[in-house]
């Protein structure tokens, strides 16, 4: 077997261009919706999409009824698709569109797959709905009828397969989609499932149902979860309003999802033809299948399908476009932020509470800093102690100012837990500093990485100290983003003997103050939001001259919304640096210039590789989200690996 690597375009990196279309019709008219379908094709050839999907039936009208059986339509319908045909001469983009199709005296409703000029399939819809508001059975035959062969049929003098096992590929690109047709769907194993498993990665649905009460929440519902299950993209186009009327309504609903987020919804009900696009990452679906071993374990390896290779390649999106790609991809959608906000403080809370009971700690002990992650990590404190019925007292929150405390982090760290009702105790720790500089021979004037690890590594102390001391066990504040980046003092700030904040981002952690600050009295949640507005700082070196924050993290290493969203990409698809800069540019075009965020995914490619030994000892601490550091299961990499061919993707 022969191996190649394959240049891609700065703006390729496996996005495609799916697009939905849903045309004005004529009932029967065969010519006018010929014509319709030409000049939405060619619009969406023109906006460079890989592949358009007419609803069900779209040469005929999915309405009608027994005029399906008479051969004038028939006739009508298989004109119909060659003159589409011709029309898509030199044209790349893969066209789905429906038409009734004589077989050896059975009808069959049939999904054509056009491009280029040719014929590449047919495919039979398996499951026809006969119920009260529709009755395909009267008209058509299922794909079952044919058995699980894929015969060949004669079109034009062309041989052309005809089945249910196909599968359309691109042998230079990551593109394989697979048909399936409106009710397919509803069945308890859909034939996309099956296809998927094969290896098609798209999956394509032209549908014609009725419209009807909560029937569009239906098909958004059954889409997102048959693309996750799949773990495909799934394309959606269903019959609009230019149908019969004489008992039913048709909306011609929209909509394209991959891997369970709907990217595209439309409800219909449009006067006019439409076309949606959606830019979509399939080389993301292949690392999400690489990476679930339960795809793996029921797939697949071409039984019963025919693959088919593509004329062209379809077109690789020209830019992003129509691609949604969220600047905060750790951050609940708006509508869901409160349900998934206490979803996560539950799991963080529950975590805690579990290791309290079994440790028997008397006492939980926390260092305070008046920052992002010491507030979250306390108050899932003192939920975990209001869930064993314990006294807030039994926590011991320490705040211990340095050379670098400012009066503002000293002051909103103090008031907070006096509302908070914990024991609070103030512990300097700038003498015990300098008499251990003088201890190692240090000269404090010097404000190296000694200088402000000492600092961490002498509150580190007092906090397992004091645990010891009272049978309580210390609570650690680190959160995901600077696990990532190692930006914490080894066996300092890096060490605990629970870890509650280790699998939330520094984005999420502000989401979830804000939350916590939107269900808390007035005075707290002035200190809540004030916290969330100070600069993120380790406070180890000393304050401005006005006595403000000097030593601010994200003027070093760079915003944590830019290291949020590298971490994001890496981990869960394995993107390269160059996409990964390539979709950040999109994301934050508003915000950060391409230099500067190439400067930023520089600095967490480095760090990322160089710090690695601090994760591999990183302490027990609850999993909230897909993404997590944990050495224990969810990240497994050597201390000795070297970034050089991470680094070279992105300096290329």
């Amino acid at each position: 077997m022969e191996f190649s690597i394959i240049k891609k375009s700065p703006v390729m990196f496996g996005y495609y261009r799916l697009a939905t279309a849903v045309p004005q019709l004529r009932v029967a008219d065969v010519s006018y919706n010929v014509n319709e379908l030409i000049r939405l094709y060619h619009t969406a050839s023109e906006n460079d999409a890989a592949v358009i999907v007419f609803p069900e039936l779209s040469i005929t009208g999915a309405s009608c009824g027994d005029l399906f059986l008479q051969p004038v339509l028939q006739q009508a319908a298989m004109e119909g698709l060659l003159e589409f045909i011709e029309s898509t001469q030199d044209c790349p983009t893969i066209a789905i569109l429906g038409l009734p199709l004589l077989y050896e005296e059975s009808l069959f409703n049939v999904a054509a797959v056009v491009q280029d000029g040719s014929l590449l399939a047919l495919i039979p819809k398996t499951i026809l709905p006969n119920s009260r508001d529709s009755y395909q059975k009267r008209h058509f035959s299922s794909a079952r009828l044919l058995g699980d062969t894929v015969h060949m049929v004669d079109i034009n003098g062309e041989e052309v397969p005809f089945g249910t096992g196909i599968i359309l590929r691109d042998g230079a690109g990551p593109f394989s989609a697979g048909v399936e047709l409106g009710d397919d769907l509803r069945s308890i194993i859909p034939p996309s499932s099956h296809l998927a498993l094969a290896g098609a990665r798209i999956i394509l649905n032209p549908d014609a149902g009725a419209s009807l009460v909560n029937k569009y929440q239906y098909a958004k519902d059954l889409v997102a979860q048959q693309s996750a299950r799949c773990l495909c993209a799934y394309v959606h186009s269903s019959a609009g309003v230019g149908e019969s009327t004489t008992d039913s309504v048709s909306a011609g609903h929209s909509l394209i999802a991959i891997n369970g987020e709907l990217i595209i919804q439309d409800s219909g009900f449009h006067r006019e033809s439409t076309i949606h696009y959606a830019d979509v990452d399939i080389e993301r679906l292949m690392t999400a299948r690489l990476m679930d071993s339960s795809f793996d374990d029921t797939r697949l390896y071409g039984d019963n399908c025919l693959y088919i290779e593509t004329i062209s390649s379809p077109p690789c999106s020209p830019s992003l476009d129509f691609a949604r790609i969220s600047p905060y991809p750790f951050l609940p959608s708006e509508s869901e932020q409160e349900i998934r906000c206490e979803e996560i403080l539950n799991i963080q809370t529950h975590g805690l509470a579990k290791r309290i009971e079994h440790t028997h700690a008397k006492k939980l002990v926390i260092g305070i800093s008046g920052g992002l992650d010491s507030t979250l990590a306390l108050i899932i404190c003192k939920r975990a102690c209001e869930l064993l019925n314990k006294p807030t007292t039994d926590i011991l929150a320490l705040t211990m100012p340095g050379f670098g405390t400012t009066t503002r982090t000293r002051s909103n760290a103090t008031e907070m837990c006096r509302l908070l009702g914990v024991e609070f105790r103030e512990v300097p720790i700038s003498n015990a500093c300098l008499q251990h500089f003088s201890d190692i021979g240090h000269d404090p004037a010097e404000r190296t990485t000694t200088y402000e690890n000492v600092q961490a590594r002498e509150r580190t102390q007092i906090l397992m100290d004091l645990a010891n001391k009272h049978g309580g066990m210390v609570v650690g504040t680190g959160d995901l983003s600077e696990i990532a980046l190692g930006w914490s003092t080894y066996n300092g700030d890096h060490m605990s003997m629970y870890s509650v904040n280790c699998s939330i981002p520094k984005t999420l952690i502000r989401c979830l103050i804000e939350h916590i600050a939107g269900h808390s009295s007035p005075e707290l949640a002035k200190i809540l939001r004030d916290i969330n507005a100070t600069p993120v700082s380790p406070e180890l070196l000393p304050p401005s001259d006005d006595g403000s924050i000097e030593q601010k993290t994200e003027d070093v290493i760079g915003p944590y919304d830019l290291h949020d969203f590298f971490l994001y990409h890496f981990f869960k698809y394995g993107a390269q640096p160059d996409k990964i800069l390539a979709l950040a540019e999109q994301a934050f075009a508003d915000k950060f210039n391409t230099d500067f965020i190439k400067k930023c995914l520089g600095i967490f490619i480095r760090r990322f590789f160089q710090q690695q030994f601090k994760r591999s000892c990183s302490p027990d601490g609850p999993k909230v989200g897909t993404i997590a550091l944990s050495p224990r299961g969810d990240w497994r990499m050597p201390s000795d690996a070297w970034a050089t061919a991470w680094q070279s993707y992105l300096e290329d």
